[in-house]
């Protein structure tokens, strides 16, 4: 049997889901009726986005031409794609699926050329030794600078003319040449059907007939639906209620050999005992785990409370089903005096957070507040102590802390050399410390160090904006250091809300202050009490807004000229809103947690 097991990788928009569908309708996987509704239509989030999240594993046949026929000595040879995302949020999952595979098609738009995650991709798999097809897409456009993107290729990765393929996804001009090149350069699999059999879940997903279905790929042996299995890391032992591949819909096979990629439905319930990145293997027999897994690291940490508290069950199972597919989620309970019950959870970046939002509000119908994003902070006390804070309401009292560190990262920036001034303008408003600048032709490649909790919020829209679009970037974190860091608390009517808390640069406290107190004033409705907004650190208030009460028109029934009775009246009214004031529950609608969000 002749495989090929790859991944596609490219910078968001480069065309990963257009060319994975036109080689599915080559290989006769699809018909041209599916390739045109799939273009169409795809995951309702990742369309409006433009972007791929979800690992997607789908097997092709592919009929060899004549003079490969005869080299390979066989007809055909199966393929498996596995496709990757492009968002810099989920690099994680490019590293996961690129643990499945032998080779990668580094695709480049031929009208953008090399992009931020292109080299960061590269980079991945470069480290994990796979073998690298260079391919410039979308050749047919007649803005592609197809001599000026091969040079810019061959410069930065060293690769040689003859090597990149030419291809648009959109025609299909150029797969066949593609194909070739797959067959050519990508390695076989290792591994022989003779050795124990081992397994790598690269993803899963829950199927309420058949339980948790994990996609693997097999690295040694072979399993048939009779075999007895265990996962290794959870050391729990099962018989599969069916084996199968993707085609790209799930079809049963009877066995499954090294090489391959398929799916194990596993007849489990919990949701838990199927982790990505585990060895499955025989039950009983005792291998080495699997090697090369890289654990996700969390980044952005929020809170989500149900407006509806009813339906903080519905928000945890809803959650529990989300983490069987999504590997990086991670969650634990929390509590608000003002938003009652929810959960605080952790996440890649701010567009995976807002990702999983969505989907709960999409596919549970939850309808949920979300508290600011905010970082891992490393805080250690004056009694030597060492505590991790992911959370305003986390930090101890100011008088325990001895020093707080911020993560940080290391940030490549490419951008239109007619927009770095304004670039170089936007990172050190952020803190950020410039690095390294190199002109490429007509871009900059600008590096920076900058703390994560810079850029989690706005920084990415804010560079896209000033740039046209046309900027990108990729950062890692590289560690920790000291940053001069308070807790800004937030008082409405005179209570904390610690939902709008958040941990600030101290030199910044004040103008973060006005700005949050000012834009809850606009956002929080009128009552028939004055409601103050205050903005503390420690005792000390530095930004105060009042929320002015409505009037109710209490001598609207009087008629004539009896003062007297008025201004009885009026004082009556006056004390009920001194009183209502004192005990009056302030009503916080969902816009005044949005607007926190906004800078």
């Amino acid at each position: 049997m002749l495989i090929r097991n790859f991944s596609i990788i490219a910078h968001i928009d480069h065309g990963k889901t257009t060319l994975t569908d036109r080689m599915l309708l080559k290989t006769g996987t699809i018909s041209p009726r599916e390739f045109h509704e799939r273009l169409l239509d795809s995951n309702p989030i990742e369309q409006e986005r433009g972007i791929t999240i979800k690992m997607a594993p789908v097997r092709m046949h592919f009929k060899l031409p004549p003079a490969l026929a005869e080299k390979y000595q066989t007809s055909e040879a199966i393929l498996h794609l596995i496709d990757t995302p492009g968002h810099v949020d989920f690099t994680y999952e490019v590293s996961r699926s690129l643990n499945a595979v032998e080779g990668v098609l580094l695709l480049v738009d031929a009208t953008q050329g090399i992009q931020a995650q292109t080299l960061s991709h590269y980079d991945t798999a470069k480290a994990q030794r796979l073998t690298i097809i260079p391919v410039l897409n979308k050749v047919d456009l007649v803005n592609a600078e197809i001599t000026g993107t091969i040079l810019e290729l061959m410069e930065t990765f060293g690769f040689e003319e003859k090597e990149i393929v030419k291809v648009s996804a959109k025609t299909g001009l150029g797969v066949e040449a593609l194909f070739t090149a797959i067959i050519e350069r990508i390695p076989e699999p290792l591994g022989s059907q003779q050795q124990p059999f081992r397994a790598l879940i690269f993803t899963s997903h829950y199927d309420n007939h058949k339980g948790v279905v994990a996609a693997i790929r097999v690295r040694g042996g072979h399993i048939t639906v009779k075999s007895k299995l265990e996962m290794l890391a959870t050391g729990i032992v099962f018989e599969p209620a069916e084996i199968g591949v993707y085609t790209p819909k799930m079809e049963k096979v009877d066995q499954l050999a090294a090489g391959e990629v398929g799916y194990i439905a596993t007849g489990l319930k919990n949701i838990g005992e199927a982790q990505v990145g585990d060895t499955v293997t025989t039950a009983g027999m005792t291998v080495a785990p699997l090697p090369g897994y890289q654990a996700p690291q969390l980044m952005v940490y929020m809170d989500f409370y149900p407006i509806d508290g009813d339906d903080y069950q519905n928000l945890v199972e809803g959650v529990d089903k989300l983490k069987l597919h999504d590997a990086a989620l991670a969650f634990t309970p929390t509590h608000s005096l003002a938003l009652g019950n929810g959960l605080r959870m952790g996440f890649l970046g701010v567009l995976h957070a807002d990702i999983v939002r969505e989907r709960l509000s999409r596919e549970y119908g939850l309808e949920l507040i979300t508290t600011v994003p905010t970082v891992r902070y490393e805080v250690t006390k004056t009694a030597g102590e060492m505590v991790i804070v992911k959370n305003a309401a986390e930090l101890p009292d100011p008088s325990l802390i001895q020093e707080i560190k911020e993560p940080m990262t290391l940030m490549h920036i490419y951008a239109p050399k007619a927009v770095v001034g304004g670039v170089m303008r936007l990172v050190e408003e952020h803190r950020g410390t410039m690095e390294d600048l190199e002109y490429l032709g007509e871009r900059a490649k600008l590096t920076y160090r900058i703390p994560l909790a810079e850029i989690i919020i706005t920084f990415y829209d804010d560079l896209k904006s000033l740039s046209s679009g046309f900027a990108s970037l990729d950062y890692n974190l590289t560690g920790y250091e000291p940053v001069q860091a308070v807790k800004l608390t937030i008082l409405i009517n005179k209570e904390p809300v610690e939902a709008f808390s958040q941990i600030v640069v101290e030199e910044r406290a004040l103008t973060v202050a006005r700005r949050l107190t000012a834009k809850l004033a606009e956002v929080i409705p009128r009552q028939l009490f004055p409601i103050p907004i205050q903005a503390a650190v420690g005792g000390t208030i530095l930004a105060r807004e009042t929320v002015k009460a409505y009037r109710k028109d209490v001598t609207a029934k009087l008629y004539g000229g009896d003062m007297t009775r008025r201004m009885k009246l009026l004082s009556k009214q006056k004390k009920g809103k001194e009183r209502r004031a004192v005990f009056g529950k302030v009503d916080i609608p969902q816009e005044a947690f949005m607007a926190v969000l906004k800078k």
